[in-house]
């Protein structure tokens, strides 16, 4: 059978029969169906074309289904038909796409007729295919079609493949009655089924790992226009649209080369990994941008140029099918006859569509192109854009070129949107969609689509930057308040809130170019401002924002935000209190927008506690630094407040008190201070083991631990293992040498899926978990047996390792990257300890899937490290990380 492989693509079918012929047994047709597949993917390598490839399958699936049914000669002429059901139907497969089938008989089947069919799906299955069979007959087709969307959609591309013609045609006959999903109904009830299914990807296709079926701008979106055509013109192909005048030569064709595109790389997931696969899992997305032809480029890999594209294409299709869905609405449910309400010389709304008042608007007035954002934002009842104006803007969006972005009577329309009460990132949203967005700002069209590939960023770079905008605009609204109430009373104080709109969407839109995107968009985004009539003040602060958007979030999250020498320098960055403002509120929107995942109430307090300190150095005044002296001052004040309130006595207090150290007070905040005080006036302070506590943070959804140990009891490698091997991720530790020869040990972690519902067992497991670490004299870890998560083992993270010396705190600061794993912060913690390392604070930040963890360490003798020892447990770590990974 080796010509199978050997054969045109047109000669394939018929070279596949006559090697079924010759065929003795279901093994052999089995082994000749592999080597026909494997032609299909030879031809597939070479650039065959994907609509006859796919095609091309259901037609060899046929030939090999044929030749079954006709060795089961009882089956032919006792009133059954073979038919093909659901993609199948259409005749559309892809190498692994299982294959649907219906046995549709004239009345019930008997009991032979029963064992016939039965084995025929059995050798079906021993044929190796994904099989989904019914049996039915035309009445249980009426009945269950009447009583399932789903199954009048399958019945409705039914396909004859073998049995009684006028049997099929009954069954067809029957299941498209007026009585049975009339089109309105068929209508509505498939919007809703899109509706929900898209809310089960987030209502997005930017993801990392997007579903190229049901994901919005998916396959299932390009079959839906077609179900529903089917049903309400009884077109069977989506060509027929044009004739009704719902597609225009120009979208039909986007449509197929839409569908083309998503076909090639579902085409190549089902090779590559041999079974039916619709995700883009990142398993799988740099093999097959390579299978794709894709090769790496000066600034962009092959898989973020695949990524790309996918993003750019389901966009269009997005367009396309509301563009259609909306033309079924208004021919299917809404009034033709209705009277358009004129609104200017340029629009009016008709059944509550905004819709030109002519067809020459827009060449007549290109500005209406952002006019028409405007009215939607001025008229909220308004429920969106006709979908003849929808086309019409495409057709016209070459007007949007540069005279056009020159215009000052377009700069006040920008403007205006982007200073609205409401709508401001419904209208962003939509201008991107339409397409209106990324034309009229250049730098923007250039990242719409694209992805960076890494666990970090979960979104397209244009995705993300609509997320950043709506989480500022939600400050904005009060009735947002009870999410982010310190945010929104600083965001509803300012005067011009467009400042920050315009470095939300600036702030990452020169990624992908080469060189720091954080200056090439800061001189984009003042030149911007400028050309919109901004002042030179305003317009320096957006690109000052959008340069430094990143300053606060890395300063709170990898630097010692207890030291006040990094407050006073972080505060003479900042210079003033409406940067600082401008600057918090980025950040937040900006580390929410980037992965649902990622924020948690550790980085909320993190951020509040830089910004207050900040705040208290910029009230001082630059020229007056925070003084430690005031800043612990302040702190005590705040726990001896809270624990006298609690009934402790000031005395018991200050003997607690007379074991801590300065460092230990500016490195916690006072309501840690007090709770640390408790454990340590109801336990044993001269215990050779210590002693331990663990609960649930009082304002956050994390847990929290703290252990009193001897200073020669190393904790942290012990503590973070066991910790790792739970399935929790620590994201603050921090050790703090006490007067009396013990330290005291915090870390605050959570549950690697941000969980905060901790119930009171989870708890006790982790109470014995550290209990253990108390009571062993052993120093070494156990090792972390759980695995790393899938989607991190997909990435290699170049292990980096830095030393720097923190003079005024006579330490040493160690920054270490490497790949994220289970045990990391453990195997750390063991070099520490075999080169007698006492670790001081240690910042744990992880980014996707890399490790940046910032280590303030100090030798035996409480000395910053030599160079010598930095050398040699450089190169340690880097060994004992590699062997690690």
């Amino acid at each position: 059978m080796s010509t199978l492989q050997d054969a045109t693509q047109d000669r394939l079918p018929e070279l596949l029969l006559a090697a079924l012929a010759d065929c003795g047994n279901v093994a052999a047709a089995r082994a000749a169906m592999r080597e026909a597949d494997a032609a299909l993917a030879d031809r597939f390598r070479e650039g065959a074309d994907i609509t006859e490839l796919v095609h091309l399958r259901a037609t060899l699936v046929d030939k090999l289904l044929g030749w079954l049914w006709d060795r089961h000669g009882p089956l032919n002429g006792i009133g059954i038909a073979l038919v093909a059901v659901g993609g199948y139907g259409r005749g559309e497969l892809h190498p692994c796409s299982d294959i649907d089938i219906m046995l549709l008989t004239s009345s019930s089947p008997d009991e032979s007729q029963q064992q016939l069919i039965a084995a025929l799906v059995t050798e079906l299955w021993d044929l190796g295919f994904d099989l989904g069979h019914s049996v039915r007959t035309v009445e249980q087709c009426r009945d269950e079609a009447r009583a399932d969307l789903t199954v009048a959609t399958t019945l409705m591309e039914a396909r004859l493949l073998r049995g009684p013609e006028n049997l099929f045609a009954e069954m067809v006959s029957a299941v498209a009655a007026p009585d049975i999903w009339p089109s309105d109904r068929f209508f509505e009830a498939k919007v809703e089924e899109q509706r929900a299914r898209h809310h089960r990807y987030d209502d997005t296709a930017y993801k990392l790992e997007p579903n190229v079926k049901g994901s919005p701008g998916g396959l299932r979106d390009i079959q839906m226009i077609g179900w529903v055509a089917k049903r309400h013109f009884g077109a069977a192909t989506l060509d027929e649209l044009i004739a009704h005048h719902f597609l225009s030569q120009g979208q039909l064709r986007r449509l197929r080369e839409g569908q083309a595109y998503l076909w090639r790389v579902r085409f190549a997931l089902h090779i590559l990994t041999g079974r039916r696969e619709d995700r883009l899992l990142f398993d799988h997305q740099t093999n097959l941008a390579e299978l794709l032809g894709y090769e790496d480029a000066a600034y962009t890999l092959a898989v973020e140029q695949m990524m790309q594209r996918y993003y750019r294409t389901v966009m269009d299709l997005s367009r396309l099918n509301e563009m259609l869905l909306q033309l079924f609405e208004e021919a299917i449910l809404l009034d033709p006859d209705a009277t358009p309400e004129p609104l200017n010389e340029r629009f009016q709304v008709k059944n509550d569509y905004l819709q030109t008042a002519n067809d020459q608007v827009f060449s007549r007035d290109p500005s209406a192109l952002l006019e028409v954002f405007l009215i939607l934002q001025q008229r909220p009842e308004i429920r969106g854009v006709s979908a003849w104006t929808v086309g019409l803007i495409k057709r016209h969006l070459y007007l949007i070129d540069e005279s056009f972005r020159q215009d000052p009577r377009n700069h006040r329309l920008f403007l205006q949107i982007l200073r609205a009460e409401e709508g401001v990132t419904h209208q962003l949203r939509r201008m991107n969609l339409y397409g209106v967005l990324g034309l009229y700002i250049p730098a923007f069209g250039r990242i719409v689509g694209r992805m960076q590939y890494d666990l970090f960023h979960a979104y397209t770079v244009d995705e993300h930057t609509l997320f950043v905008v709506s989480n500022l605009r939600r400050f904005a609204l009060n009735r947002f308040d009870h999410e982010f109430p310190h945010c929104s009373q600083i965001m509803q104080s300012l005067d011009k809130a467009e400042i920050v709109y315009l470095a939300g969407l600036f702030h990452d839109i020169a990624k992908g170019r080469g060189g720091d995107h954080s200056e090439l968009g800061a001189t984009d985004a003042q030149a911007f401002c400028l050309e919109h009539g901004m002042s030179e003040y305003d317009a320096k602060t957006v690109a000052w924002l959008v340069r430094h958007h990143l300053l606060l979030s890395m300063t709170a999250q990898k630097k010692d935000i207890g030291d006040p020498d990094v407050i006073n320098e972080f505060a003479g960055l900042v210079g003033d209190k409406m940067r600082l403002n401008y600057l918090y509120l980025l950040t937040i929107a900006d580390v929410r927008g980037t992965n649902p995942k990622l924020w948690n109430s550790w980085k909320a307090t993190l951020f509040r506690d830089l910004y207050n300190l900040t705040v208290r150095a910029l009230r001082n005044g630059l020229e007056n630094p925070v003084d430690r002296a005031e800043l612990i001052q302040d702190k005590q004040e705040t726990a001896m407040q809270s624990l006298l309130d609690d009934g402790v006595s000031e005395s018991s207090i200050s003997e607690a008190w007379s074991l801590l150290t300065d460092d230990y007070y500016l490195r916690y905040r006072g309501a840690e201070i007090a709770w640390h005080t408790q454990v340590m006036l109801r336990s044993d302070l001269n215990s050779p083991k210590g002693f331990f506590d663990v609960r649930r943070q009082t304002s956050g959804d994390g847990l929290e631990a703290v252990l009193y140990t001897p200073r020669t009891k190393r904790t942290f490698a012990q503590t973070t293992s066991l910790l790792a091997e739970l399935g929790m991720t620590i994201v603050d530790a921090r050790i703090v040498p006490l007067k009396n020869g013990y330290s005291m040990d915090t870390f605050v972690f959570m549950e690697l899926d941000m969980r905060n519902d901790v119930d009171e067992a989870r708890l006790e497991r982790i109470r014995n978990a550290i209990r253990q670490v108390m009571n062993t004299t052993d120093d070494s870890a156990k090792p972390v047996t759980r695995p790393p998560p899938r989607q991190v083992r997909m990435f290699s993270t170049e292990i980096a390792i830095h030393f720097d010396e923190d003079i005024a705190s006579r330490r040493t600061i160690l920054e270490i990257i490497a790949g994220d794993r289970p045990g990391l912060l453990s195997t750390i913690g063991q070099a520490f300890i075999e080169y007698g390392i006492n670790i001081d604070t240690a910042k744990i930040l992880t980014i996707g899937e890399r490790a940046e963890d910032v280590f303030y360490i100090m030798d035996e003798n409480g000395k910053p490290l030599s160079q010598k020892t930095c050398d040699a447990l450089g190169d340690h770590l880097i060994e004992k990380l590699k062997r690690q990974s």
